[in-house]
């Protein structure tokens, strides 16, 4: 459910120049108003805090967000939060903020709070990211543009860190799930468990118990009171769908405008999602192998029926022999995989995808390994961002285990099922995963989201989108009696992405609160 980034670790656009603050809070100082709309019981200190923004310098976490958090545009501050909503008097956390503010302060609206997905990507380096898109329309003159870093990702305090980036590099090569016979199954296992407790020593369960998204939606409330808003103006990919759906559950009165693009449904199960994601990448798949086969150089060959095939020939090898990287490191299969379902994610990879599987016909992995990289927030100079270790810990709270290990056996026989080009040939794992060993219980369960008094919001879906499949955004938009935008492509979410009859609805809807006609369909720009 991760949303697709750039190879260099974001989506990276030119920095913006400088733009006047006139009449917004200047960098180094506090924005001092008290609550703002209704507030929990307890809550007040929190809902009523002040917000003291200035440079960004010291947020950045990542090389990229080194450079893109120069900016002197942008401003972050800390939120302060309770850990446990049920104990606002015990622990307090910090939850990153960086804004853009808005360029026509006389027409300003308010914020508009993003989250990029994941669960575990730092909506901080999106937003940073994505000044340049919205500088010169009304998303960056009339709303100050905030990301946040949800608790245990980026530059919240503390951080969730299951593993360290050596520990994280021997296990790419393990190759895990991959042997599934009884000594395979339980080397799995036996990893799972260590990076369970990996994320124990890392952060507490205390944290652990508090990380997912429950929790997230309540701080994105004192979030929205801190930032002087009556009301939440909202956009969310992928997973921040979810976010999204569960804050319209929790505060629906408190909704402005909500555009939830790359629907995650919440009325599914673990193993529902699963599938239908293992089909939907088999269908960018077969789009990429169709769209190569056209090309004289498609290293899987010119007959897309034979695309499966050959694409098996290519990565089973790895299996047993991994393959040469310049910088010294190993290539496995389940690099290989990784990286050619990152690079599914949207077409614009899938040039970079066939240069990297003709390099493996070669026994080169450079451009796969770093497609993988990408994937797991893997830095050139081998540091790792927190986000997969954030994704493992907000899945294993949010959802049910599966603990059942003939169930497990019979989702990954779907699995290789519905995606072939995935199928590693052995026969189907029954090895859990690590959710079944987590320390601490689930907080959410598959249910379909009740929302009395959400003003109509806005779901954007995909008809080919291999992460979060079109049907569950027609799911959702039923649910919430929202107003749905199909965009016919094959790729992950659609909003702020260059097209522009998506995104002109979009910006309207935010703006103006105007919706898009029923059954608006937006098509590829030529």
């Amino acid at each position: 459910m991760k949303r697709a980034r750039a190879l260099s670790g974001g989506l990276t656009f030119a920095a913006v120049a400088s733009l006047a603050l006139a009449c917004t809070s200047a960098a180094g100082t506090a924005a001092r108003h008290g609550p703002v709309g209704p507030v929990p019981a307890g809550l007040e200190r929190f809902y009523g805090q002040s917000l003291s923004w200035g440079a960004c310098s010291s947020f950045a976490k990542t090389p990229h967000d080194q450079k893109t958090y120069a900016d002197s545009s942008l401003q972050c501050a800390y939120l302060t939060v309770p850990l446990d909503y049920a104990n606002p008097s015990g622990r307090s956390i910090k939850i990153g903020l960086l804004r853009r503010p808005a360029s026509d302060p006389a027409h300003r609206i308010g914020s508009l709070v993003i989250n990029p997905g994941g669960p575990g990507a730092s909506g901080m380096s999106n937003a940073a990211s994505l000044t340049e898109v919205i500088t010169n329309n009304d998303l960056g003159r009339r709303f100050d543009f905030v990301g946040f870093d949800p608790r245990g990702v980026g530059s919240s305090e503390p951080q969730v860190v299951c593993r360290t980036a050596a520990e994280r590099d021997r296990e790419r090569l393990m190759d895990l799930n991959v042997d599934t016979s009884p000594q395979g199954v339980a080397k799995t296992e036996t990893q799972e468990k260590a990076d369970d407790e990996g994320c124990v020593r890392g952060a507490g369960k205390d944290v652990l118990a508090n990380i997912g998204t429950r929790d997230v939606v309540r701080d994105m409330d004192v979030m929205r009171s801190a930032l002087g808003d009556e009301k939440l103006t909202y956009l969310g990919y992928s997973y921040g769908t979810r976010i999204g759906t569960s804050y319209a559950e929790a505060f629906p009165k408190n909704v402005r405008a909500m555009i939830l693009d790359g629907a995650v449904d919440p009325a599914q199960d673990t193993a529902t999602q699963l599938v239908d994601q293992g089909r939907g990448f088999q269908q960018a798949f077969e789009a990429f192998a169709a769209s190569c086969a056209t090309r004289t150089d498609c290293a899987l060959g010119s007959d897309k029926s034979q695309a499966v095939a050959k694409f098996q020939a290519l990565v089973r090898p790895l299996i047993n022999q991994p393959v040469g990287v310049s910088d010294g490191r190993k290539l496995s299969y389940t690099d290989a995989t990784i990286g050619t379902v990152q690079a599914l994610y949207v077409p614009d990879f899938w040039a970079v995808l066939n240069h990297g599987l003709h390099e493996l016909t070669q026994h080169r992995g450079d451009t796969l390994i770093r497609l993988a990289d990408n994937y797991y927030g893997r830095a050139p100079n081998g540091t790792y961002s927190t986000e997969m270790d954030v994704f493992q810990s907000v899945l294993c709270v949010d959802n049910p285990p599966i603990k059942d290990r003939n169930v497990a056996r019979d989702v990954d026989a779907q699995y290789r099922k519905v995606a072939p080009f995935l199928d590693t040939g052995e026969p189907p794992s029954p090895a859990l995963d690590n959710c079944a060993f987590w320390p601490v219980p689930s907080t959410s369960r598959p249910h379909r989201p009740q929302t009395p008094g959400l003003p109509v919001v806005m779901v954007i879906s995909t008809t080919h989108d291999p992460a979060t499949p079109y049907q569950a955004g027609v799911n959702l938009a039923h649910d919430l009696n929202a107003r749905l935008l199909t965009f016919e492509s094959t790729q992950h979410t659609a909003f702020l992405q260059g097209n522009n009859c998506v995104d002109h609805a979009g910006i309207s809807y935010l703006t103006s609160l105007t919706l898009p006609a029923e059954g608006t369909r937006c098509q590829p720009s030529s």
